[in-house]
């Protein structure tokens, strides 16, 4: 990520670790988070029909809570949604029918080129979801790769394949929210007016690309 790109805290000053896979990493209690507001965002406004993206955390566990979003640039409440790196989502798509089916543990990576909700939906469901569940108490690097075709998920730098969810077909691209689109977020999105989807999660690192790197590359990084 460019270190000009400073994150905010977000619901009290958030603690500071002598941890995690680079020697030091941050404990995000469920309701706190951390924002880059959108006029400051700079290169993170990925979007476009060509767009592509790479995102990458390293995360240790120790909530249960359902839809936990990691990072990324997605605003439910006002229909600007971009791209996003969510942990335990209730439910996973199938790409060949678009139907969705219960899950539990594992991770997902979400992306929209309309901004709003899938049509027909409640929702929007265009994400692609893990085939390994992601475990408590230990550190996993999860990347999610988007390449302007389809999505794809990496747990330890493994493709964590699942059929008919990972990889995740949408050649599409990303949504442009313009000047009043969303926020960069880590821990939370904005959902039903007000910020939610909160991350329960000690957090190691993280690093956004605007490109999807190749296999050899996530399968390189830190574990």
């Amino acid at each position: 990520m460019n270190p000009e790109l400073e994150l905010q805290e977000q619901n009290g000053p958030i603690k500071a670790l002598k941890d995690g896979p680079f020697g030091s990493a941050i404990k995000i209690n469920q309701g706190q988070w951390l924002s880059i507001p959108r006029e400051k965002i700079g290169p993170l406004n990925i979007h476009g029909q060509d767009a592509e993206v790479t995102v990458v955390a390293w995360i240790h566990r120790n909530k249960t809570s359902y839809w936990q979003a990691i990072a990324g640039v997605w605003d439910e409440t006002r229909g600007k949604r971009q791209y996003c790196l969510f942990l335990n989502a209730t439910k996973q798509t199938d790409f060949r029918t678009m139907t969705r089916t219960p899950s539990k543990d594992r991770f997902q990576g979400h992306v929209s080129s309309i901004g709003g909700k899938t049509p027909g939906e409640v929702a929007c469901i265009t994400y692609a979801t893990s085939g390994e569940k992601v475990p408590m108490g230990e550190w996993e690097c999860l990347a999610m790769t988007y390449d302007g075709q389809e999505v794809r998920l990496y747990l330890n730098g493994r493709l964590s394949e699942a059929e008919g969810m990972n990889p995740f077909p949408y050649p599409t691209g990303l949504f442009d929210g313009g000047k009043e689109g969303a926020d960069f977020t880590v821990g939370s999105v904005h959902v039903a007016g007000k910020p939610g989807n909160f991350l329960g999660a000690t957090l190691g690192g993280l690093a956004v690309f605007d490109r999807a790197l190749t296999a050899d590359e996530i399968a390189s990084l830190p574990k």
